[in-house]
């Protein structure tokens, strides 16, 4: 069977290898869809903190089921599924306690260890979410918005909270129309002016701020003064993540969802005025899967999964989905093409 692996910064190659037998607690999964996320195109770059190369990329997956032996959830063969990519131990202190996405000993698919840009897989079976109702391509978007929905969740954001979201990638605009679900009022703000109009037009976020050296003060104007109940970054940028406590009210929270290879400064007394509650938010559990694939019809799938290509044209195309140029805001390998 045919795999894609990044043998080291910016170089791919297309290889081949035997099918993967399962283990007595694992399925056998053709994989449909692979979603192209930043921990992808970061790995490609080199720019991707917890990684080794070479690697297989993929943890955005959609697959069907070929071989499985008996299982809890009593799937069988011809199920679609989604895979569940956090690969956690179980019994560390953080999986006792029911945080198997940052679990002490975690492997996640495509990062720590071989993902989904395959042909097929061997995944552990209690890892796999049935999903005969829905499409590849939602299948295939349910785990980057289970990020957002798990920061969520961190944040305890309640309805009519007004937050503020930075960065307009996959993460943040997932982030965005969940807090909506949830009855949050959203800020959104990043750097490029097309993706703040994504935002505006396909997720209706009704305030949209570019970064500048004004932005807090729009913040402030939009929000009576109050600031944000909730700030959430979503680039990972240095220069952003150490900036977005300045968007957040007295008494509010800050959610770390980008994720920085170095070390961030912040001024205590800054964050000490307003009594901050910094937090980082890693990962997704089955709870944040289960809440996107509830509300995944509230979603604009069509209009987020903006550019497809077949798996044989994946490594011609990788490199284009990196210019802010192309627009892209998800990418996506079609292995039936």
């Amino acid at each position: 069977m045919k795999y894609i692996v990044c043998e080291e910064p910016n170089k791919f190659a297309l290889k081949d290898k035997e099918i993967p037998v399962k283990e007595d607690n694992q399925a056998l999964i053709k994989i449909h869809r692979v979603g192209i996320c930043g921990t992808d195109l970061h790995a490609y770059s080199g720019n991707q903190a917890f990684f080794t190369y070479p690697r297989i990329l993929g943890h955005e997956l959609a697959g069907e089921i070929l071989e499985i032996g008996e299982n809890p959830q009593n799937l069988k063969v011809g199920d679609k599924v989604i895979v569940m990519p956090y690969v956690s131990c179980g019994t560390c202190v953080a999986c006792r306690h029911g945080k198997t996405n940052c679990c002490s000993n975690i492997r996640v698919l495509g990062v720590h260890t071989d993902g989904g840009m395959q042909e097929k897989v061997a995944i552990r079976t209690d890892l796999l979410i049935p999903a005969n109702h829905l499409s590849y391509e939602e299948m295939a978007i349910v785990e980057p918005l289970a990020i957002g929905a798990h920061a969520i969740r961190r944040a305890h954001v309640l309805k009519g909270e007004t937050i503020v979201v930075i960065g307009c990638g996959p993460i943040g605009i997932g982030l965005m129309k969940l807090a909506q679900i949830k009855g949050a009022d959203v800020i959104a703000l990043d750097v490029d002016d097309a993706r703040l109009e994504f935002v505006k037009n396909e997720i209706g976020v009704k305030h949209v701020v570019k970064v500048s050296e004004t932005a807090v003060e729009e913040v402030s104007k939009i929000t009576n003064g109050d600031l944000a109940a909730a700030v959430f970054d979503a680039t990972g940028n240095k220069r952003a993540l150490e900036s977005g406590i300045s968007y957040m009210s007295h008494g509010g929270r800050y959610v770390l969802v980008g994720l920085s290879k170095g070390e961030l400064t912040f001024s205590h007394p800054a964050i000490h005025a307003k009594e901050s509650t910094i937090m980082c938010s890693r990962n997704a559990t089955l709870e944040d899967f289960d809440f996107v694939i509830n509300n995944l019809n509230k979603f604009p799938t069509k209009a987020f999964v903006t550019h497809q290509v077949s798996f044989n044209d994946m490594i011609a195309n990788f490199d284009s989905w990196l210019d802010p140029k192309n627009k892209v805001i998800k990418a996506m390998v079609n292995f039936n093409i």
